[in-house]
């Protein structure tokens, strides 16, 4: 199973909006005989390309044990059922790690298994294949992505100078681990008040990667130039207003390439909650948020942010922007009772800055 949870890693930026999966085949002497992971949307699942590596190499599957990371598919989407196929395919034995939380499977997939004959074990691995999966399991279950609020600050909280200057406060090993967790995500959000101030692209240029993760932008007023570096051709944009209507500006925006909604909430602006239910019905798992202090704020405020990917340079600042602004919407706490919990789930130094993972705490007990 180790190695199957390894092939799944290996396939973590490519497979979005499927899960990252992996499948190993082995004889009961305990010899690989096969192994694959999920391929990229509308391809082969992790169970197929191990069936197919098998038979590349010359080996019957008959008798066989497959470890597989989630549990086997029960149903036609973008592909048959692996299930079938590894019944068809004479496999004896099916050690998986979790079920899978799609309502179109959940358990749909041991039956059937099991009711051809084939023994099933479930468990082994399912803490790491749940949590290499988080953003699938949270828009299966929560109807939401998965939403990871990436800052990079100065060691006293500060995001940018007074002017706005931001470029560089970490170095080049925290930049790189930033586009790594760009790559996994489904999508990449900003505000338009990024877009207007830096002009970013906010693609994955310092690691390989198998596609380009969408990109969000909240603009409530429709600000975003339609000239702006990151309409890149192939990506989608998706862009959510407020109700204020600028048919012109929507125009030039959608020959871009754009796709502009309207989700206004009781004071005109974009509604957040409801973008994330929307982004979830566009298939979207991970949600990587690289904004202001600003936006930063408004989705912790309105109890939106799951996690914290921090990146901390050795650096005093003083006066400065800080990582998110009026995150309570009663105004400064007056006791620390009211401060947002969260864990510690990493802490790692990334040349000479540090890189914190933090989750809000009991978000992932869906």
């Amino acid at each position: 199973m180790d190695l199957a949870l390894a092939l799944a890693r290996a396939a973590q930026t490519r497979v979005s909006p499927n899960p990252a999966v992996g499948c190993v085949i082995a004889t009961r002497a305990g010899e690989i005989i096969g192994q694959g992971h999920t391929q990229v949307v509308g391809g082969p699942h992790a169970e197929i390309m191990a069936l197919r590596d098998a038979e590349a190499r010359g080996h019957s599957v008959v008798g066989a044990t497959a470890y597989v990371t989630l549990e086997p598919c029960s149903h036609h989407g973008r592909t048959g059922p692996c299930c079938d196929a590894l019944i068809a395919a004479g496999i004896k034995k099916v050690v998986a790690s979790i079920a899978d939380p799609n309502p179109l499977v959940a358990g749909q997939g041991f039956d059937r298994l099991r009711a051809a004959g084939v023994d099933v074990e479930v468990g082994l691995g399912a803490a790491e294949s749940r949590e290499l999966n988080i953003g699938f399991f949270s828009r299966m279950i929560r109807k939401t992505p998965w939403v990871r609020l990436k800052v990079a600050a100065s060691l006293d909280g500060k995001t940018a100078l007074d002017n706005g200057v931001s470029q560089w406060i970490t170095g080049e090993a925290a930049r790189t681990d930033g586009h790594a967790w760009r790559a996994r995500a489904s999508a990449v959000l900003t505000g338009v008040g990024t877009v207007l101030e830096d002009n970013p692209l906010l693609d994955v240029r310092l690691v390989e990667t198998g596609r380009q993760p969408h990109l969000v932008i909240v603009d409530s007023q429709l600000q975003t130039p339609p000239d702006a570096r990151l309409f890149v051709p192939g990506r989608s944009v998706w862009i959510y207003a407020g109700a204020r209507s600028n048919p012109e500006k929507e125009e030039a925006l959608k020959s871009r390439g754009a796709t502009v909604t309207h989700l206004p909430n009781t004071q005109g602006k974009v509604d957040l909650a409801a973008m994330l239910a929307n982004l979830a019905r566009r298939e979207i798992n991970e949600l990587h948020v690289e904004a202001g202090h600003k936006l930063n704020g408004s989705l912790v405020r309105e109890g939106l942010v799951d996690e914290l990917l921090v990146y901390l340079a050795p650096k005093f600042i003083g006066s400065g922007m800080g990582m998110a602004s009026h995150i309570h919407a009663a105004g400064p706490l007056t006791e620390l009772a009211g401060a947002l919990p969260l864990e510690f789930r990493s802490v790692e130094m990334l040349g000479p800055d540090l890189r914190i993972v933090a989750r809000v705490t009991a978000r992932d007990t869906f």
